[in-house]
This record gives C-alpha cells, structure tokens and sequence, in this order.
C-alpha cells in the first residue's frame, strides 16, 4: 500500500471509531453530547491518533487492536482544546475554523464536554474489546496516558504557560514547558501504539519515545512559527495569539531561522532514532517531516 494511501486508510478509520464511540446527539443529556461531538468532530489534523495507527503498523499490529488508544488520544486532546479555549485560560472564539465550544453553546456546557471527553477516553481504553493484549499492557497504557494529561503532563504543562505569560524564560524553561503541554501526549501517542503490541522490545520502546519526544517538540515549533507566518483562515484560530497574550515562543527567543533550525535538527534526531526499524517505519520518518512542513 502507498504511503498516501494508507495514510488516507488510517485518516477515513479514525473518524468512524470516534463516531463509534461518542455518544448520539440526541441521547439525553443531548446539549453535552452535542457539545462533545462538536469539539471532536468537524476538523482537525489527527496527528496524536495517527501516530498511533503508524506506530502499530511499524511494529505489524491489526489495525482493530489501534481504534481505543487512537480514539483515547483524540479524546483528550479534544477535551485540552475546550478548556484552553476558555475564557478563564486563553479566551479564544475560533477553533479549527468555527466557533470555540464555549462560543457556540456555552462556558458550562464546554466545561462539562471536556471533562466528559476526558471520562470517555479511559472508558475507551478500559473496555474496548478488540484491544487484544494483557490486563497489564492494557493498565500500563492506562497509565501512561494518564500520566500524559495530568499534572506531570499536558496541565502542568498548561499551567506553566499561564504562569510565564509577560515573564522572561530561558531556551531550557521553555522545553520543559512544551515537553509537557504539547509533547506529553505526542510522545503517549507512540507509546500506546507500541503497548498495543504484547512483547514491545524495551530498547525498541526507548527509541520510539526519542522519536516521540522529538517530534513533539518540533511540533510546537512549527506551532509558534505558523503564529508568525501563517493566517487565520489557514490556521482555523486567530492569527498572532502567541503574542497579544504576551506568550514566550521559540521565535521569540531564537529568532524565524534559529526556531527553523531548531525544528529540522529535531526531525533530523528522530528519525535517525528510527534506524533500527526497516521499510514499514516509512510512514512515522514522513510524518516527522509533515510535522515542520505542514501550514496549519
């Protein structure tokens, strides 16, 4: 199968085990499911569940035992989204093209999607069963993608943010902060999609989760430089937010051409740590690569 259509097999396969697994709009309580279908649906690049199907697919895994941990990510992604979205946080209006959460339906309403979205991703990983693997290697990934969202993750990495807004951080600072808020959860991507396979080789798991790290990293690069270079319209948020809100990014301490450099120096590494893996890990080398060419 060709890279473009695979990536295209697993892009069509995300959507319908989201649709699977979230609740029909018209079970009561309706306005939350709605509200949950709207945050998750209608948009976005699916990077986080992607990584897991490709993960799965370098290591040869049956794409049916990859629908609950991709789902799961995408779950808590959708569910940061909301509450980043909202007034107490970044107060955006715009979210992949339409209104935020909050926007179209309310601030409580939104509150409650995301926290439901956050249930509905460990449900989604406790009891899917065509995940086929140990009681343990299920608790693990469990763990690993709460460890991921929580206060060692993407919140503390969230409240790092907030707290260094109009603040001076060093390059070091500044990693560790996106090493939790946007990494945390890449990296848990590749990671599920390696637990998903019963005997993961432990060295082979430490070279995904370089990979990862990685990615992750240049990821919120990329992120910080389309703040600078992109438009509204493309990026389906407002333009220039990074810096009305007063945030420290890589540009701003590296420069357009240091924090591009920066990116493909991060490619270049992950990649390399892919050297042990043969042709099927083709697919996780281009998404690396998408990750610091793609413009939205």
């Amino acid at each position: 199968m060709s890279l473009k259509s695979l990536m295209t097999t697993y892009q069509q396969r995300i959507e319908a085990a989201l649709e699977s697994w979230l609740p029909a709009p018209e079970i009561q309580p309706s306005r939350l499911h709605q509200a949950m279908r709207y945050a998750v649906q209608g948009g976005g690049k699916r990077v986080r569940p992607l990584l897991v199907y490709l993960t799965g697919n370098t290591l040869n895994l049956n794409p049916a035992n990859l629908d609950a941990p991709a789902c799961a990510v995408e779950f808590i992604h959708a569910f940061s989204l909301v509450h980043d979205d909202l007034p107490a946080m970044d107060d955006d209006d715009l979210r992949r093209g339409k209104p935020t959460c909050h926007k179209a339906f309310d601030e409580a309403t939104a509150i409650l999607a995301g926290d439901a979205l956050q249930s509905l991703a460990f449900y989604a990983l406790s009891h899917d069963p065509n995940l086929q693997t140990t009681d343990k290697q299920r608790l693990k990934m469990i763990e690993t993608l709460a460890q991921a969202s929580g206060s060692r993750g993407m919140a503390g990495g969230q409240v790092i943010d907030m707290d260094s807004a109009g603040q001076s951080l060093n390059i070091v600072e500044l990693e560790n902060m996106h090493i939790h808020k946007t990494g945390a959860l890449i990296r848990a991507s590749v990671k599920l999609g390696a637990l998903a396979y019963p005997s993961i080789d432990d060295n082979l798991l430490k070279k995904l989760d370089h990979y990862a790290k990685c990615i992750g990293l240049a990821f919120q690069i990329q992120d910080d430089i389309l703040d600078i270079e992109s438009d509204t319209k493309t990026l389906g948020k407002l333009q220039g937010s990074d810096i009305a809100n007063d945030k420290v990014t890589y540009p701003a301490l590296l420069g357009l051409r240091g924090a591009k450099k920066m990116a493909n120096e991060l490619v270049e590494d992950a990649i390399k740590s892919l050297s042990d893996f043969d042709q099927k890990a083709e697919p996780l080398r281009w998404m690396a690569n998408y990750i610091v060419t793609r413009n939205y």
